[in-house]
């Protein structure tokens, strides 16, 4: 007599359904490289910009030293027509000088922060994490972009106010948007960059003072390039800034100027900037 037949083996829940358990048992793969990048940057600058909402004293104060250049050294020298201007006031070419002086006054002593955040605890914390330096500085400097943003805005409108002939179109209001931001992460690296060497609060507002000047006087922002000593005129095309500035008179006035020069150099100054910043952001951290 044949024996009967076996019965069937009860399927387990784990042959049935390996998809399902792997998905459970095994945790997804987290995301690396470029496709994290954007996210970090993008919550880093969120973070920064947060501590806005609790003190915007800062954002007041300094829109008063813009407003004393436009009213009374703009309005002098407009009466003195002592600086050539290619036929415009020198109220009207100052403006965008100023929009930049703004922002990079903003973005210069960006490093006093990142030494606080030191101080804290915040940073150690900050470095543990995932998240790339290069994704930490990036974030801080586009942050303080925003805020020269929000700056260069009340100067717009102070400009606007005394009757500087400005354009109100929309393509060339985000063009000078693209170029505040890009100085503004520029100079914010570069106080963080100064920050990482000389490590203390002291020394760094005491270069940020000894820079910011010649920084300035040594761009297109008060007279043009062309009436500069030679040596001065080296420096002028040297320093971001003038790029910045000629960049911003030309799409707010329409005066002759080079863009796609500008924005280049811009771009490869806030890149160069932000490389340097995140390889001193260990040193800072010791």
């Amino acid at each position: 007599m044949s024996a009967a037949p076996a019965a069937p083996r009860p399927v387990s829940a784990e042959s049935a359904l390996p998809g399902r358990l792997d998905l459970l048992l095994v945790p997804p793969r987290a995301r690396t490289g470029w496709r994290v990048l954007p996210a970090r940057v993008g919550a880093m600058c969120v973070v920064e910009l947060q501590k806005l909402r609790h003190d915007r004293t800062e954002l007041y104060t300094r829109a008063i030293q813009p407003a004393l250049w436009l009213l009374i050294f703009g309005e002098t020298f407009t009466r003195i027509k002592a600086i050539p201007t290619g036929g415009i006031p020198y109220i009207d070419y100052l403006a965008p000088g100023i929009i930049a002086q703004s922002a990079m006054f903003i973005a210069i002593f960006y490093g006093i922060m990142i030494i606080w955040e030191r101080d804290a605890g915040i940073l150690t914390k900050l470095l543990v994490t995932p998240t790339p330096r290069s994704a930490l500085i990036t974030g801080k400097a586009f942050a303080a972009g925003v805020k020269a943003l929000i700056q260069a805005v009340v100067v717009i409108v102070i400009a606007a106010l005394l009757g500087v002939g400005m354009t109100w179109n929309p393509l060339r209001l985000l063009g000078v948007a693209v170029a505040v931001v890009l100085g503004s992460a520029f100079f914010s690296c570069l106080s963080m960059t100064i920050a990482g060497i000389v490590l203390t609060r002291d020394r760094l507002m005491g270069i940020g003072q000894a820079i910011t000047m010649p920084l300035f006087f040594g761009s297109s922002a008060l007279y043009p390039v062309a009436i500069m000593p030679g040596w001065l005129q080296v420096i002028s095309k040297a320093n971001p800034l003038s790029y910045q500035v000629d960049a911003l008179r030309g799409l707010l006035l329409g005066t002759p100027s080079h863009l796609l020069l500008d924005y280049g150099v811009l771009i490869v100054a806030a890149a160069l900037g932000i490389a340097a910043a995140s390889s001193l952001l260990g040193r800072l951290a010791r």
